[in-house]
């Protein structure tokens, strides 16, 4: 039985509402990288989310459970999100961090928030744009912040769902059931068959060797 998971750090005085973010998929070969963002507002009872954990240590059923979870809630207006995407063309043109730098950046738009009445939590290395003032980026914060937790498994759940969508276009690389990381049967299907449209070319350049994309 999880222990009920109160927010690490009080919400600032004066702001409406509270925002986490997360981001999946920034390491595979292939596919978008995701950005997930949940606003709830500032005296949202965390308890109606007790147990959440990272989504790195959840099984893909459990983050199923979740993900149904924020829909439920946000059917019942206790709080909104969204995912926001950067394809692997944007990646290998841009970079990563830019890439997910945009696809934050979608998410916010996506959820209509106000600058001026968030204050937004992100994790590991992520940050808002600057017209969000009032920012804290945690080291881990998926793991001691329910809120960035919540915006970990939207982020996750959706693009898993998208490669499971994207398998049935490229069956010969097994998408569903490694999402795009980079697994030795993954590697192999790419040394063999060289690169389709939604892998990251930049990522696979060691594999290639000389190789088409298909």
């Amino acid at each position: 039985m999880y222990q009920v998971r109160e927010a690490l750090l009080p919400v600032s005085n004066g702001m409406k509402y509270l925002i986490g973010i997360d981001e999946a998929g920034r390491g595979p070969l292939a596919g978008p990288v995701s950005v997930g963002a949940v606003i709830v507002e500032r005296d949202f009872d965390f308890a109606r989310v007790a147990g959440i954990k990272d989504s790195k240590m959840l099984t893909a059923a459990a983050r199923d459970e979740w993900y149904e979870r924020l829909e439920t809630l946000r059917e019942e207006g206790s709080l909104r999100f969204a995912v926001g995407f950067s394809s692997a063309k944007v990646i290998d043109k841009r970079g990563i961090v830019p890439a997910i730098f945009s696809a934050l950046k979608r998410a916010l738009v996506q959820l209509k928030a106000d600058p001026n009445e968030c204050e937004v939590r992100l994790d590991g290395s992520l940050k808002a744009p600057t017209a969000f003032t009032m920012q804290t980026t945690i080291i881990r914060g998926d793991q001691t912040e329910p809120i960035i937790s919540l915006a970990a498994i939207a982020a996750k759940v959706e693009r898993d769902r998208l490669m499971m969508r994207l398998a049935r276009k490229y069956p010969e690389y097994g998408f569903e059931q490694h999402k795009g990381y980079p697994t030795r049967a993954h590697r192999d299907a790419v040394r063999l068959r060289g690169v389709s449209e939604i892998h990251r070319v930049s990522y696979c350049q060691t594999l290639l060797s000389g190789l088409n994309t298909v």
